[in-house]
């Protein structure tokens, strides 16, 4: 299934990827209830952006995708789990996006011309946090990041665990008791949609 994809995966993996792996579309779980956690309670980012809640399609819209879109493109970027608790973050969000957003691009090139990339994180606090407000949202103009930004795989429901599970991958790589913070490990990821 994946060996006319092989070069999409090398690609994730130099750009940075800890893991990348192909999987049927029909095994990403999307869950209402999950998109809805961006409302309730309300996330920070929620309306900022024109890549969250409310202003991307939810749930619905990607349970079509998968039904145009057979295969996916999975990313997993290990990291030390303490940078998801301050400002690095926002570091390792940008890259996530890149990543994705790279990989959508080359899918494209490589006739998968309706391929779209989600990743994790408000665009708006990773690329525009020294602006007032999304140019899309507020002004309805041109995106400031196109060529970087992707929409949150939180506003579509898709669960993430269950995703990294579907690849056969850890979701959780601290099982030793008191394994100081420092040397704790956690993860983000990402998807393309092959379509």
């Amino acid at each position: 299934m994946n060996n006319d994809l092989d070069p999409l995966i090398q690609l994730a993996v130099s750009l940075g990827a800890s893991k990348a792996h192909i999987i049927s579309s029909d095994k990403i779980v999307v869950e209402d209830q999950l998109a809805q956690k961006c409302i309730e309670p309300q996330c920070e980012n929620y309306g900022q952006s024109f890549s969250c809640p409310p202003h991307v399609e939810g749930p619905a819209f990607f349970r079509e995708l998968t039904k145009s879109h057979p295969r996916a493109l999975i990313i997993q970027l290990v990291i030390p789990a303490l940078m998801l608790l301050s400002w690095e973050r926002l570091g390792v969000g940008k890259v996530l996006h890149e990543l994705v957003a790279n990989v959508e691009l080359e899918a494209r090139k490589m006739g998968y011309a309706r391929s779209s990339g989600f990743a994790g994180g408000s665009c708006k606090e990773l690329f525009c946090q020294d602006h007032l407000s999304c140019r899309r949202v507020e002004e309805n103009g041109p995106c400031r990041h196109p060529d970087l930004a992707r929409p949150s795989m939180s506003g579509y429901g898709i669960d993430v665990f269950q995703l990294i599970k579907s690849c056969g991958w850890k979701t959780n790589f601290n099982h030793e008791e008191g394994l100081p913070a420092e040397d704790q490990l956690s993860w983000v990821a990402g998807l393309v949609m092959l379509g």
